[in-house]
């Protein structure tokens, strides 16, 4: 089924429309992804969160950001309560989320697919990826808190932790960097002091705190006696308030002053002995080495959240940009008849898309983890995927602003907003060094590049359309240079490794990317009989893997043609992009 074209000359701002029906390449993810009895009843659901986040709540986070959270550190009596004071608009975003977002779905009893709940993320992050955060990681808690916490605090939790109603519910956050030692965790200097049974206080400093007042938080810290480096380190529960309802011992000490996501407060917080809940396995003590392990399951989840907040930022920014090409004059024609913003509108779109076949797949395997094949695949996928995505979010935020011009420089446009928020995404969850290092490890010690091959290899064997074949040799190509060059790692010294480490994620982001997109022009070709998702394939290959002589200097004018099919959705007869 085709879901286009769009006509980008009716709309006056991305703000006020349903970014579900006007994104095409969603709804084609969602029929590729969800089960055929589930699909149905999920169109009304992304209508709905479309209508609400691309109005109401898009609106309201333009206001947020000009009156983000403050911290009022003492009551009009001197006495310290450290409250986070936020904007209605805020309060009125958050509980939206909550009381009908996924959260919602899965707290009546629903079933939502990962894929579904990766698309209600992904139209959210077009409107402020801050909110996805603060919204966002109560998942994650509630996860390790049902695996890991005692009965009793199990108890205590759990219910206002999946709570219905956004009064009554508790939301989550995840403390883990502090001053000294930044990435590396090994240096983790908060101390952990048993009182009794599970029961335990904290003291240390926490640097950089992201929806810090949330009501339940998770965090690293050494115990008394606890070895030095990662093997001491354990997982603590901390509520924001004490058992008996007095505020437990978390001092925000104030809000960072940030270049973006600035409605999700983000502070410097002393623990000062705050009450806290060790996370450990059944019996187990907190000596058993696994603290980190547990909180990087969360990680690893927050990793393809950021990547699917970059992928909202790509798309916003594309369809920003295209909003605007459609009116905007120059020259005595409008932008998006001039040939450079044709070709860089036609990237944009190229790499949104190939963004997204990445993230939906990482979805897609996120809930088969119980197979070895697909944990060692999810595994790989989730720092590719975060790798590509963060920084193809920070160009694409560019690119649209610079496409508005001057304009796009201003506040009160789009577009300032989003390359603010962009940028956060680089090192959000990590780094692009840290995740190509992470990339990396997953080879090293868990052979997940051979998982990832099996699954790209098997990508290519369903493009068997005539006029895939082409990309298929080029990228089956670039898939077997992908083998020679973690073989050639494996033997080298780790300085070499970490060297090239950046450019070798690169490598199997591109491999994965184009084999994806060619699985859906297979797929589309096959279904619908149209060939826009193989023009979509075939540039991004040609892009990716043939410059051409001449930096690609030539007389091929193959991308102008194919604007209106790439930009606007218009659907492709196979025989017209034969001659394309």
């Amino acid at each position: 089924m085709s879901y286009g074209p769009v006509h980008y000359e009716e709309f006056d701002s991305a703000i006020g429309l349903n970014w579900y029906l006007v994104d095409p390449n969603l709804r084609f993810l969602m029929d590729r992804y969800l089960p055929p009895e589930r699909r149905q009843w999920a169109e009304g659901h992304l209508v709905r969160w479309g209508e609400l986040v691309g109005g109401t709540i898009a609106r309201r986070s333009e206001v947020v950001d000009k009156s983000p959270p403050r911290l009022e550190r003492y009551d009009p009596w001197g006495r310290e309560v450290c409250q986070v004071v936020h904007h209605p608009d805020g309060l009125a975003n958050k509980r939206d989320v909550w009381e009908q977002g996924p959260h919602a779905l899965q707290a009546r009893g629903e079933e939502v697919p990962s894929v579904l709940g990766a698309a209600f993320t992904y139209m959210l992050s077009q409107a402020d990826t801050g909110l996805v955060c603060a919204t966002g990681m109560t998942g994650g808690v509630a996860d390790l808190v049902s695996r890991y916490a005692p009965p009793e605090v199990k108890a205590r939790f759990m219910p206002r932790l999946l709570a219905t109603s956004f009064a009554e519910g508790w939301d989550g956050a995840m403390f883990m960097t502090e001053l000294e030692g930044g990435s590396d965790l090994s240096h983790i200097a908060t101390v952990a002091r048993r009182v009794d049974g599970d029961r335990w206080l904290l003291n240390g400093s926490k640097w950089f705190c992201s929806n810090v007042d949330a009501r339940a938080i998770v965090t690293l810290a050494r115990p008394e006696g606890a070895p030095e480096g990662l093997k001491g380190i354990a997982l603590f529960l901390v509520p924001a308030l004490r058992a008996d309802g007095s505020r437990n011992g978390i001092v925000i000490k104030r809000i960072k002053d940030k270049l973006g996501t600035r409605s999700v407060p983000t502070a410097e917080v002393d623990f000062v002995d705050a009450e806290a809940y060790i996370l450990s396995s059944p019996g187990g003590e907190s000596s058993e080495a696994r603290g980190l392990n547990r909180m990087m399951s969360m990680v690893n989840g927050s990793r393809l959240g950021v990547a699917n907040m970059a992928l909202g930022i790509m798309r916003r920014s594309f369809l920003e940009a295209a909003i605007y090409a459609a009116h905007r004059r120059a020259f005595g024609r409008l932008l998006q008849d001039l040939p450079l913003v044709r070709e860089t509108l036609v990237e944009m779109a190229l790499e949104v898309e190939a963004a997204a076949a990445l993230v939906f797949e990482t979805y897609a395997h996120s809930g088969r983890r119980g197979d070895e094949e697909s944990r060692r695949l999810y595994r790989i996928l989730v720092p590719l995927s975060k790798f590509r995505a963060a920084r193809r979010g920070l160009e694409l935020a560019s690119q649209g602003l610079e496409i508005m011009g001057g304009n796009g420089y201003i506040e009160n446009f789009p577009m300032a907003r989003q390359l603010r928020d962009a940028q956060c995404h680089t090192i959000w969850e990590g780094t692009e060094n840290i995740i190509a290092l992470d990339v990396w490890r997953a080879i090293a010690r868990e052979g997940a590049h051979e998982a990832l091959f099996s699954r790209l290899e098997a990508a290519l064997e369903r493009a068997e359309h005539p006029l895939l074949q082409r990309s298929r040799e080029v990228t089956a190509g670039a898939l077997a240079q992908a083998r020679e060059a973690i073989a050639f790692l494996s033997g080298a010294d780790d300085e070499l490794r970490q060297l090239h480490a950046r450019r070798l994620s690169s490598l199997l982001a591109d491999v994965a990317q184009a084999s994806l997109l060619l699985e859906e022009a297979a797929s589309e070709l096959e279904a619908h009989g149209s060939a826009r998702k193989a023009a979509v394939a075939g540039l991004f290959v040609r892009r990716r893997f043939q410059s051409g002589p001449l930096a690609g200097i030539d007389d091929d004018r193959t991308v102008l043609r194919l604007f209106p099919a790439v930009v606007r959705y218009e659907p492709l007869e196979p025989s017209a992009l034969a001659s394309a």
